[in-house]
């Protein structure tokens, strides 16, 4: 049976002898949720505060999640697909409006129900993959003229969450779709010349950004203004209205701290890299770490997009690479199931989960060892928080399901 004809539902969780569990990604998932929960409660050690224990009902959630999804055949998501990208983007939508959405350090990123809470950006990213996988897998793709219909139809999927994302603002989850995006066209074969205008529009975005973030102190200094007690002073004289100026700080704070105050807007990333060095090769021990337990590494973030400093602090350079090394088990095992797929949606799906998180660990690692600014992005099935532990939990399953179901039964 062809995976674009319909599907009897009772088909979507049948089982048969030739069907096989992959069990090198869940191990490491539970190992690394292991890791997030311990870390979670030393980082929070000195507060008294039980969210290791809300962790846990996550953890619980998402492997409900995980395994109903890896149980449905993936390609049921090919016919939901324009069904699930409509409902991000009211999701999306209803975000924005005040009164629905909750407005959190300056951010309108979430909707509330009662005693929980939702980010709808966090499904913004199922709905780019299944929906860019969905529109590949129908396409021919050759020469970017031959390809420039799809390419416009994948611009609008992905660009209009994107801009939504940005408006909330939460600019470091929107760039971690373009990645996945592009993933998703290379192994479509598109030519490589459209790939070379993306590095040079990337450049030049870059390029535009670096002439902001100059542009920005130099007001600063020129009007003798606080970074820090000042923000949106700049805004109006931007020609780059996307960025706002906590945006702009922490650029600024990375590419030039002495421009800036190293005990506001740079004491994070300042704190991290402590953490990070005075960890030594084997860390000062469980729940010894003095950074997050003093509130150096301040405990608001410390369980969160932090998480990794606090491991590198406690177990230090042993300790992170274990960690590096389960993702990297994850990662490599994505792509290897991405091969193992039997059609072309199946791959696509299993490549894009894959890029997502392999973005989401380079780049908040990298931000806690001062490689890149800081950005806000969780580390996955580490950090602290509900929506995100369960987006990642569904992504993951989607790659088991592609594995469950790549023969025809």
């Amino acid at each position: 049976m062809k995976f674009t004809q319909a599907l009897d539902i009772r088909s979507l969780f049948k089982v048969t002898t030739r069907e096989r569990f992959d069990r090198i990604t869940p191990i490491c998932l539970l190992m690394l949720m292991t890791f997030g929960v311990f870390f979670i409660y030393s980082a929070q050690m000195a507060t008294g505060r039980g969210q290791w224990q809300q962790q846990l009902v996550w953890i619980a959630g998402g492997m409900g999640i995980y395994l109903a999804v890896s149980l449905l055949d993936y390609r049921l998501w090919l016919r939901w697909s324009h069904w699930v990208y409509l409902a991000s983007m009211v999701l999306l939508v209803l975000v924005l409006i005040p009164g629905l959405g909750s407005t959190r350090m300056g951010a309108r990123r979430w909707l509330d129900f009662g005693a929980v809470s939702f980010q709808p950006s966090e499904s913004a990213k199922l709905a780019v993959l299944v929906m860019t996988a969905a529109t590949l897998t129908g396409a021919k793709i050759g020469t970017v003229r031959d390809s420039l219909q799809t390419l416009v139809k994948l611009a609008l999927a992905a660009g209009i969450p994107m801009l939504l994302i940005i408006a909330e603002p939460d600019l470091g989850t929107a760039l971690v779709i373009a990645p996945m995006v592009f993933a998703m066209l290379y192994v479509s074969n598109l030519s490589t010349r459209f790939f070379g205008v993306a590095v040079g529009v990337f450049a030049l975005g870059v390029g535009v950004i670096a002439l902001d973030t100059w542009r920005y102190a130099s007001f600063l200094e020129a009007n003798h203004l606080s970074p820090t007690s000042d923000r949106g002073a700049y805004e109006s004289h931007s020609f780059l209205p996307i960025l706002h100026d906590y945006q702009r700080n922490r650029v600024l704070a990375f590419v030039a701290p002495d421009k800036i105050d190293p005990m506001g807007i740079g004491w994070n990333q300042r704190q991290s890299l402590i953490s990070v060095g005075s960890g030594g090769f084997t860390g000062k021990g469980w729940t010894e770490g003095t950074q997050a337990k003093l509130g150096y590494l301040p405990r608001a973030i410390a369980h969160n997009d932090f998480i990794f400093s606090v491991i590198a602090e406690e177990k230090g350079f042993l300790g992170s690479i274990t960690v590096i090394g389960l993702f990297g088990v994850v990662l490599w095992n994505g792509i290897r199931i991405a091969g193992l797929a039997r059609d072309r949606f199946g791959a696509l799906l299993a490549l894009g989960v894959t890029v997502l998180m392999a973005v989401h660990v380079f780049v908040n690692i990298a931000m806690t060892v001062g490689l890149v600014p800081v950005t806000g992005i969780p580390l996955p099935f580490i950090s602290y928080g509900g929506t995100f532990v369960l987006s990642c939990c569904l992504l993951q399953g989607l790659v088991q399901s592609v594995y469950r179901y790549r023969r025809d039964f």
